[in-house]
């Protein structure tokens, strides 16, 4: 399914001063940190998308992930409460978060250095099934086990993300800019996630806890930039 890396609000360079320590100071009023997350999203060559007209709630981009050229491959965009295991509480945050993925055979990298994987829906299902165990791990966890149990668990999100007609998925249809599209979905302790594809083949995953999967709907992003 490949490998990428990230880039997000948590990896923007620091850009604080004494007069500005919030590092806010820029000639349009958006933060050097968030104008490096927004170009991010900016430099994609497919469409994103998010929760559609039908959600109220805040909406804020996250990261994309790139490959090893500097391609973006993927992004999420999350909606509702701020993803966060630290906090108390943090078990009834109410959040789903869209990952959109470009749809992309087998190819060499643009830099010449290898082959780049094909990503398909199982991709954006890993993605979503990595997403949900990277905010959701179990707080009262002694930090020292944190790491064999996200190993372990993500290997299994890996596996039901390779096998998409197996007995852990459910058949779940779910509107793309008002048109219904069939959705791979699951259900466990932590949240839900989802994957399907869109009708411009762009690949979308999503997970959430705390909101109904089976009333969300989703729709293209007009304008990334809106998201700053």
């Amino acid at each position: 399914m490949g490998t990428t890396s990230r880039v997000g609000a948590e990896a923007a360079p620091d850009t604080t001063t004494a007069e500005d320590p919030q590092g806010t100071a820029t000639a349009d009023g958006v933060s050097a940190a968030r104008r490096t997350v927004v170009d991010g999203f900016r430099a994609a060559a497919f469409p994103w998308y998010g929760l559609d007209g039908a959600f109220t709630g805040p909406r804020r981009l996250m990261q994309v992930g790139t490959a090893a050229d500097g391609t973006v491959q993927h992004g999420s965009i999350g909606h509702g409460d701020e993803l966060s295991v630290r906090e108390a509480g943090a078990e009834k945050q109410r959040f789903a978060v869209v990952v959109s993925m470009a749809s992309s055979p087998v190819r060499h990298s643009g830099d010449g250095t290898g082959v780049l994987d094909a990503t398909t829906v199982s991709s954006a299902a890993w993605l979503a099934g990595s997403g949900l165990l990277a905010c959701t791990w179990p707080a009262q966890m002694d930090h020292s086990l944190r790491d064999d149990w996200l190993d372990q668990q993500t290997e299994t999100a890996f596996e039901l993300a390779d096998d998409l007609d197996g007995p852990a998925w459910s058949a779940l249809s779910l509107p793309v800019d008002g048109v219904p599209v069939q959705f791979h979905y699951r259900e466990s302790e932590y949240g839900w996630v989802l994957a399907g594809s869109t009708p411009e083949g762009v690949h979308l995953g999503a997970y959430g806890r705390g909101m109904s999967a089976y009333g969300l709907g989703f729709s293209l992003i007009d304008d990334i930039t809106t998201y700053a």
